[in-house]
């Protein structure tokens, strides 16, 4: 049997809408970034869930290792910050409405920078009942957060960074093949 019979050339044209079968021009011009807001809502939505779930889950595997009055300080920052998560900021996220999504991303990136925080408290501590490579996961984990929402605060356009102003560079000629004489191949 031959390849062609068993994977078949895409189709491209009328066809198959939405598939180009050349490139007709090309464009350096940045655009103006224009989120699906319901797009936005279901991702972050989900990744702001997640997030307090993983760090709640977290918080009360450390407390299991070494349960104490003394220990249950682990259990309130990842406590106050998954409440905050999902009634504070997962509403906000979900809603649909631009501002109200950024706001709620710009909550759940500063949550994530103090569970950072708090992780890294935890892992200077002298002493801890539970294990500190517990505490170094969470700490990836909020280190991932927090660049997950800062990630799309950025890119679908909440929050624009400064830009520098354009500075004219050299062109070099590439001679891209117009000179050469294809006849002596």
């Amino acid at each position: 049997r031959s390849t062609a019979a068993r994977f078949p050339t895409p189709a491209v044209g009328p066809s198959c809408p939405g598939v180009s079968p050349r490139i007709t021009s090309s464009s350096t011009k940045l655009n103006a970034v224009t989120p699906d807001l319901d797009t936005v809502a279901l991702v972050a939505g989900q990744e702001n869930l997640g997030f307090a779930v993983v760090i709640l889950g977290e918080a009360i595997w450390s407390f299991i290792q070494a349960p104490s009055f003394d220990h249950a300080k682990v259990l309130v920052p990842a406590s106050v910050a998954a409440v905050v998560l999902v009634a504070v900021s997962g509403p906000m996220i979900t809603s649909g409405n631009a501002d109200s999504v950024a706001l709620g991303l710009e909550i759940s990136t500063a949550m994530a920078a103090l569970m950072c925080a708090s992780y890294v408290g935890r892992m200077v501590a002298p002493f801890s009942p539970s294990p500190k490579e517990a505490a170094f996961g969470g700490l990836l984990i909020a280190i991932a957060g927090f660049f997950s929402f800062s990630q799309n605060l950025v890119v679908d356009g909440f929050v624009t960074l400064p830009t520098l102003p354009s500075i004219p560079l050299p062109q070099i000629p590439l001679g891209l093949g117009e000179e050469i004489d294809t006849n002596r191949y």
